[in-house]
């Protein structure tokens, strides 16, 4: 017979001198409304696509589109979206703009999203 594992506590129990220290260890409300938004603007699926182009070169929307295959304006938007959350940035090249992976950060987040979700379960 299995155990049935449930997401309450079985006993009443409560541990204040650890609430209070999580309690100040917690990032401010400022900072988890921010990572929160990225996590939000990461949680789609042809967003991660673009980010996992750029993942490896530099490329202009026109490029983005073939690699895609998707039109040009529904590309531009989702660019939108990741440039201000500030996931990537955009260079002007005479006539072309040019995106890329905003910084660091940002490789080592789909570098350790995509280890997570290729790991197998133990």
């Amino acid at each position: 017979m299995t155990e049935k594992r449930t997401e309450v506590c079985q006993k009443q129990c409560f541990h204040p001198e650890m609430v209070a220290a999580v309690r100040e260890s917690m990032m401010k409300k400022e900072v988890l409304q921010e990572l929160a938004d990225l996590f939000k603007a990461l949680g789609d699926h042809t967003r991660v696509k673009i980010l996992n182009a750029l993942y490896h070169a530099e490329l202009c929307v026109c490029d983005l589109t073939a690699i895609l295959d998707m039109n040009q304006s529904a590309v531009s938007h989702q660019l939108r979206v990741l440039r201000v959350g500030k996931i990537v940035k955009s260079r002007k090249d005479g006539k072309n703009v040019y995106y890329s992976l905003d910084d660091k950060h940002i490789f080592k987040l789909l570098d350790l999203g995509s280890e997570h979700v290729r790991e197998e379960s133990l």
